[in-house]
């Protein structure tokens, strides 16, 4: 009866399994590739190769994801703010393609020379003192006891 029972388990689980196979895949708010090309189409003028380098199923999440925060101008940050942030992360992975892009797009919403070079500094600053930290074993507990003692002095200074 055991060895029965264990069959009829086994055989529920590999059905549940074919199930799960056989359900249609999810969508990026059930938009296909077609109508996310056209649309990048026409927000950008052209449809880049990046977006060709994605699986049909995966262009209208990526190109959402894009259009809803990168090209949006209605978010908390600015454009020119998101692309000195996607610069700075550019030049951490290092990414040539991204800081290629990130660069030319700062400047197209009005980054200045000088505020290009400053955020690849910030992030050569960031990724000095985290690999100082990391490397070092330093306590978080203590570091973060420490920066919250810095920041009250200063704030207490401007007031």
């Amino acid at each position: 009866m055991l060895k029965s029972n264990q069959t009829l388990k086994s055989l529920v689980i590999a059905v549940g399994v074919g199930a799960l196979f056989t359900m249609a895949p999810a969508k990026a708010e059930d938009a296909s590739a077609t109508a996310a090309y056209k649309d990048i189409q026409a927000t950008l003028g052209s449809v880049p190769d990046m977006f060709k380098t994605l699986p049909d199923v995966a262009v209208a999440g990526a190109w959402a994801e894009i259009k809803s925060v990168q090209l949006n101008p209605k978010t908390a940050l600015d454009g020119k703010t998101k692309e000195l942030m996607g610069l700075a992360v550019a030049s951490q992975i290092p990414c040539q393609y991204c800081i290629y892009f990130h660069t030319q797009a700062a400047k197209l919403n009005g980054a200045s020379d000088e505020e290009i070079k400053e955020a690849v500094t910030m992030a050569a600053i960031v990724r000095h003192w985290s690999t100082m930290l990391n490397g070092s074993q330093v306590d978080l507990a203590t570091f973060k006891k420490q920066t919250d003692q810095v920041f009250a002095a200063v704030k207490a200074k401007s007031q």
